[in-house]
């Protein structure tokens, strides 16, 4: 039996900053989530953990081919929580990839 399945591996990208940025961000930083659960920064940079987490209940949806009705297949904004920064960040689907779940937890 065959436990192989498909997840996107997505890119997560600042998309504009209407406030001010304090946590140092600037517009165009993104990381990628690849292989399931793999973040991945490019060298030199950081990612606020305050702006991750309100992506991060939205991110293992996002992975997964959702029904064409569902609101989460068509929107892909998520606004820092932080109401002085009002950054906005875009969920970007990047490819499929066909991963095992008997090598994943």
């Amino acid at each position: 039996m065959s436990r192989e399945f498909e997840l996107y591996d997505l890119r997560v990208t600042v998309e504009r900053i209407e406030g001010r940025s304090v946590c140092g961000l600037s517009v165009g930083d993104y990381f990628d989530l690849t292989e399931s659960c793999r973040l991945r920064l490019p060298p030199g940079k950081h990612f606020c953990i305050y702006a991750l987490s309100a992506l991060l209940p939205l991110l293992a949806a996002k992975q997964r081919q959702l029904a064409a009705n569902d609101w989460l297949e068509s929107d892909s904004l998520v606004a820092c929580p932080d109401p002085d920064e009002r950054l906005i960040m875009r969920i970007t689907r990047l490819s499929r990839r066909t991963l095992n779940a008997d090598e994943l937890t």
